[in-house]
């Protein structure tokens, strides 16, 4: 990539969909409407008011990122193709089986999600392979005749096929799929060998469906958005962001939808890594604070903290994605008092129709954001860039009758209330991604980003003793801007469960030397040169007996005796820090190898429209602000006002085209030469941050 390329980022929203140009270092944002009907066109209308705004030559653009919620949408919806799935006799009930545990251990009237292929499409062929890939039942070729004449029947778009065991040996699941074209079955195939080659039988089958279900859709969608943007000139082969925070082509995305089910927040964690690693912070806690929901997540030395173990909607879904952390927490998001005279906040959201009572769109319920404007963080002179009128005493009304009254409170003590209720929330899901997985908050930062996140992360930061908030310039598009400076990635992984200490190193050196052949073919076709390839090894071992493992890289060259051991003595180490807790001594396990294919993308070097003089000239009056039950004469700035190297104290509140920071009384704030806000928490005696 060079200086004068241009760039074009877009990100699909609830409520708006976000366009990030990059020009030549420059940095423009575009809004508009989302169109949930047809998503193509909100990116069409964006791309129509980029050009009006900018006058951008779409023809000269040299790269062009889409990050999706199709995928996602389906899924959660339940609206994804017929699909139809083979597996080994004896194994079609395994969907419906599941773990055979339920959500809520007390209630005996729950509901299982809906089984992604209903029974009458589940087809089962006769063959049998064991443990280690060995053949134990010849596959029966005459049985798989027996299904393509049964599947003729039926209207499927799509096929799954999983067997037992073909993570060790994919030849019959191969042979099932050769015969079934063969026989005229004219569908789209999704193979477990391909999609998820590793251990756990009900897992692999029902990511292998999902996977299936949803490639008439992505394809359907990808077709048309080429297609719209093909016709603004635009060149360059549409890119796609992945769960796993990397790119991938939109030929890939088209065989692997399972893979895009987190594109979205994925996006905007590696556009907070970025940010951050401007402003010289490596270990961040991320939080995106939208409409509906707020989504945090952990960075260790600039790098997303990835799970194999993550639910999208009720569905567990075992491809590498970032390990986000998802509450009901959102800007729209309703207060309501339960039937124990308890002040709640959400999961339920006003949602962008009719919104917050302060949007004036006919809301009647109160939310996070109405809580917000009467406590005086929000201006309702010039709310959401003067697009809504707000009728302040009708918000207190309902504030009143709703929640202050029966409560036996004012109406500020109310609103309060309800910020605290809501960021309690908010701090308890940042606990689940560093506490609970052996992280000291105090050793990070916090990147707030989303419509909502900066008017809440200095509040969390105070709570959970975190020293540092980092507030971008991009705050309210920074999923967008995630998707330009995203490397491109391919993870490769199989299930080889053998004990440790009878793992011959040769073998996993021969595993790791096929997966980094397949990555560096991928990377070559995409026009990769050799020094842009970096390859990362990676292991999950086990102590025998446990049922869940912990991944560990393997670093160096050659896998040798004194690698293995050098490993081993990592998992010790890390098993010790995850649980507090460790048994050098017991025997362990080797699960699943993995490599990542990495294709480095060159950043661009994003400059900030600085502006002369000093923090005094951004100010632009001054009002009562509530914090905590006390009201504060705050100073407000106008954040495109403010100069790099500005430098100010709390209360304040910063407002911005996207986004408003509040600044509590005992905080500081610096603008680094990138336009982020960084605001100091308070001094520590202990050392700060090493990475700073």
């Amino acid at each position: 990539m060079t200086s004068d390329d241009i760039r074009i980022g877009v990100d699909i929203g609830g409520t708006f969909t976000d366009l990030v140009t990059i020009t030549d270092g420059t940095l423009d944002v575009t809004k508009t409407s989302s169109t949930p009907a047809a998503p193509e066109n909100g990116v069409t209308d964006g791309l129509r008011k980029t050009n009006e705004k900018t006058g951008v030559r779409f023809d000269d653009v040299d790269f062009f990122a889409h990050g999706t919620t199709v995928a996602t949408n389906a899924v959660l919806e339940e609206d994804w193709a017929d699909t139809a799935l083979v597996t080994t006799e004896g194994f079609r009930d395994v969907l419906e089986i599941g773990r055979q545990a339920r959500p809520d251990i007390y209630d005996f009237q729950t509901e299982k999600p809906t089984t992604v292929v209903p029974r009458n499409h589940r087809y089962e062929v006769l063959e049998r392979l064991d443990e280690r890939g060995d053949v134990s039942t010849p596959l029966d070729e005459a049985t798989v005749h027996e299904v393509a004449t049964q599947l003729a029947e039926q209207d499927v778009s799509s096929v799954a096929i999983s067997l037992l065991f073909s993570y060790e040996n994919d030849a019959h699941e191969q042979r099932v799929k050769e015969l079934l074209m063969s026989e005229g079955v004219d569908a789209s195939f999704s193979l477990s060998s391909e999609v998820l080659p590793e251990i756990r039988e009900y897992e692999r089958t029902l990511t292998t469906t999902l996977n299936a279900a949803l490639k008439p859709v992505m394809d359907q969608y990808l077709g048309n958005l080429e297609t719209e943007i093909a016709d603004f000139g635009i060149r360059p082969d549409l890119e796609i962001m992945q769960s796993n925070g990397g790119i991938i082509t939109a030929d890939i995305a088209r065989t692997r939808p399972v893979n895009t089910l987190l594109s979205g927040p994925a996006a905007g964690v590696q556009g907070a890594s970025y940010v951050a690693g401007l402003g010289g912070i490596e270990n961040l806690m991320t939080m995106d604070m939208g409409g509906t929901s707020c989504d945090v997540s952990l960075v260790e030395g600039g790098d997303p903290m990835v799970a194999t173990d993550v639910e999208v909607g009720n569905y567990p879904v075992n491809v590498p994605m970032i390990d986000i952390y998802t509450v009901g927490a959102g800007g729209g998001s309703i207060a309501w008092i339960d039937d124990g005279d308890a002040l709640r906040v959400g999961p339920r959201s006003a949602g962008a129709e009719p919104g917050p009572i302060c949007y004036g769109r006919g809301g009647t319920s109160p939310t996070i954001t109405d809580a917000q404007l009467l406590l005086g963080r929000l201006n309702p002179d010039a709310f959401l860039s003067d697009e809504l009128s707000v009728d302040v005493d009708r918000v207190e009304q309902i504030f009143a009758d709703t929640l202050a009254d029966p409560l036996g409170k004012s109406v500020e003590a109310a609103a309060q209330g309800v910020l605290d209720v809501a960021n309690a929330s908010m701090e308890r899901a940042l606990r689940v991604v560093s506490v609970e997985r052996g992280y000291d908050p105090r050793d990070f930062g916090l990147v707030a980003f989303g419509g909502a996140g900066p008017l809440h992360a200095t509040t969390l930061a105070v709570e959970l003793d975190i020293p540092r908030v980092l507030i971008p310039r991009t705050a309210g598009v920074l999923s967008a801007l995630g998707l330009l400076i995203s490397d491109i990635l391919y993870d490769y992984s199989t299930s080889r469960v053998r004990s440790w200490d009878a793992v011959d190193p040769s073998s996993l050196q021969a595993t790791f030397d096929e997966f980094v052949a397949t990555g560096r073919e991928q990377l070559a076709n995409e026009n990769l040169e050799e020094s842009q390839m970096q390859f990362e090894r990676s292991v999950d071992l086990r102590y025998a007996g446990q049922s869940f493992e912990l991944s560990v890289p393997v670093t160096g060259g050659a896998v040798d005796s004194q690698t293995k051991t050098a490993i081993r003595d990592r998992f010790h180490t890390k098993h010790q820090q995850r649980y507090g807790h460790a048994y050098e001594d017991e025997p362990i396990e080797l699960v699943t190898l993995r490599t990542r294919a990495r294709g480095v993308v060159e950043t661009p070097n994003l400059r900030h429209d600085t502006t002369t003089g000093d923090a005094a000239d951004a100010i632009v009056e001054q009002r009562p602000v509530h914090f905590d039950g006390e009201v504060c004469d705050a100073r407000v700035y106008q954040r495109e006002q403010l100069p790099a190297a500005a430098e100010f104290t709390g209360p304040a509140v910063v407002e911005g085209a996207e986004s408003t920071v509040v600044v509590r009384p005992e905080q500081s704030v610096a603008v680094d030469d990138y336009g982020s806000l960084i605001v100091e928490v308070q001094s520590w005696a202990t050392p700060q941050i090493s990475t700073l």
